[in-house]
């Protein structure tokens, strides 16, 4: 504890910690000096922000309550108001929405006490458009984030208007207008990257505009804002509330970008430092973890990672569908993403899962459900303008022509895709998509091309780690060298019947009415086809009926 003659130097110091962003050396130094005197109310507004910064939400609510009755014992309302304000915010934002509304209510009194304008009524808009985003009253919610912009113009508070306009700009997303939504951000975030707002408003507004980006698809912005996130985050070492998002956010771009052993390590960094102090990115950090050990083959701690995810509160799937697809269990992941899907009705939010769909559709033999899906997905990319999503599209629509046996069909969606992926720098997902190309060329007679894709992939997957997808590959030469062309006469006549509507694209169902059979029976049929011709897929039965010259064609014996 200092000495009164001591004091001064102490808070001369801690002013001077809290100019130069040391956020922990001027708490510190700063509470050294409380614990001597009452500190005034500019050093003591100071504590409190670093209290903010450093995650030490205890001695920030206690500090932002002092504040409170400060102001309000001497008879400055709209201040107390103020603070009043931050305490519900920061309550809402942990979920505890009880205390944060009678905060609310209290700083809304204390306005309403004035007659003359104040900035405090433009913050105590800032819950109400959050509660009709809640409610997905959209256009309300956009409106009053908008009224509480034009209170902080005519105050000349930054930090108000750059929080306002974050809201506007979600609302108006939500509703659709994902343009007019990314334009605010954008003005939003040239504030926050010239440094012409606060430090706890910079940080609150980078994450929250990087988490939106990336709930549009809206990728190469949302690269661009973690890189200033990240420079902003290692500028001031001190830093831990904003640390682990951060840290998340760059394992995304990381991911993305082919680098998944760096991105691992950085994951798992942040779901360690994390979990006592920012549930939500641990929460979205392990999800991260689990996709990243998918990708990579690791499927127990793939497992792991997700189920850990969930317990924080992140919805697992699509990624835990995935990995049931990528452990063989189609029908396990089927059920797991019709459930997520069937839960949500956020256009936005069923984007995120329909790509899984369409593919775990195709694999479960279910065409109508993943045509649906990508229509449901066009739809989507209609109103967000994102290069990613236009190529997730593409992928998932040249998937179907695919299945249905249209190669010729599913070229041109796949060249898109490809493009897409290449443009934004995402060497996974363009490698997936040259596979898929690979499978167009070879029906089409096109040899050396689906050799070339084929080999493109395979030399991608081994760069990057991508086990899962290796394997795959490797099943799928083996299968096709081992399916002998002789076994034709080792099917009889029904299965032969079964197996060319097989390659028409027909499901079982479809099939079992065509023929008059019962869909077990079907079922049974094509088991016993895939048994005796060698494969493993519908696919690859299709591809063994044209390369044999079983459609367009009578075999002796055929009823």
């Amino acid at each position: 504890m200092p000495r009164g003659n001591e004091r001064p130097a102490v808070l001369d110091r801690a002013r001077a910690h809290y100019a130069a962003h040391e956020w922990r050396d001027a708490f510190d130094a700063f509470r050294a000096g409380a614990e001597q005197a009452p500190l005034d109310v500019d050093d003591l507004e100071a504590l409190t922000w670093c209290a903010a910064l450093i995650g030490r939400d205890e001695e920030f609510f206690e500090a932002l309550d002092q504040l409170y009755h400060l102001h309000k014992a001497s008879d400055a309302p709209t201040r107390a108001a103020f603070y009043a304000f931050w305490i519900g915010f920061r309550s809402m934002s942990l979920g505890e929405i009880a205390r944060a509304t009678g905060w609310f209510g209290r700083a809304q009194r204390l306005v309403e006490r004035v007659d003359t304008p104040c900035v405090e009524e433009g913050y105590l808009l800032l819950p109400l458009s959050v509660r009709h985003l809640r409610e997905r009253d959209f256009e309300a919610a956009a409106l009053t984030a908008a009224a509480a912009a034009t209170i902080g113009e005519s105050f000349d508070d930054a930090d108000l208007v750059a929080l306002a306009r974050d809201l506007e700009g979600r609302a108006l997303i939500r509703s659709g207008q994902v343009d007019r939504g990314l334009a605010l951000f954008d003005e939003g975030m040239l504030a926050a990257t010239c440094g012409e707002l606060s430090p706890l408003i910079t940080g609150l507004l980078l994450c929250s505009v990087i988490s939106s980006c990336k709930r549009v698809f809206a990728w190469e912005r949302a690269r661009e804002w973690t890189a200033a996130l990240a420079t902003w985050c290692d500028e001031q070492p001190d830093l831990v509330t904003f640390r682990g998002a951060c840290q998340v956010h760059r394992s995304e771009v990381l991911q993305l970008a082919g680098r998944w052993a760096e991105a691992l390590v950085q994951v798992e960094r942040a779901v360690v430092e994390q979990e006592d102090i920012d549930r939500e990115a641990a929460a979205a950090g392990r999800y991260l973890q689990g996709e990243l050990h998918r990708l990579r083959g690791e499927f127990d701690n793939a497992d792991a990672a997700l189920a850990h995810a969930a317990r924080l509160g992140r919805e697992p799937q699509p990624g835990l569908a995935l990995l049931r697809m990528a452990q063989g269990r189609a029908d396990v992941a089927w059920s797991g993403i019709q459930r997520a899907l069937a839960e949500q009705l956020d256009p936005l939010v069923r984007a995120q899962l329909l790509p899984a769909a369409v593919e775990i559709a195709l694999a479960v033999d279910d065409s109508v459900a993943a045509i649906a899906y990508c229509d449901e997905l066009e739809e989507a990319a209609r109103n967000c303008h994102s290069a990613s999503l236009e190529g997730i599209v593409a992928f998932a629509r040249g998937l179907t022509h695919l299945a249905a046996n249209d190669a010729q069909a599913a070229l041109g969606p796949l060249r898109h895709a490809h493009f897409s992926w290449q443009h934004i720098g995402a060497p996974y997902e363009e490698a997936r998509v040259q596979v898929a190309l690979a499978r167009a060329c070879d029906a089409l007679g096109d040899a050396e091309g689906a050799a070339r894709a084929l080999s493109a992939a395979r030399e991608t997957f081994a760069r990057l780690g991508a086990a899962s997808d290796l394997a795959a590959l490797d099943l799928a030469a083996l299968d096709a060298a081992q399916t002998p062309r002789d076994q034709t006469d080792a099917l009889s006549p029904r299965e032969l019947q079964v197996l060319r509507l097989v390659a028409t694209g027909m499901t079982n169902r479809a099939i079992a009415a065509e023929l008059a059979l019962s869909d077990k029976t079907i079922e049974r049929h094509v088991s016993n086809i895939f048994t005796k011709i060698n494969v493993r897929t519908r696919t690859a039965a299709a591809a063994y009926a044209y390369e044999d010259g079983l459609i367009g064609q009578k075999k002796p014996g055929d009823g």
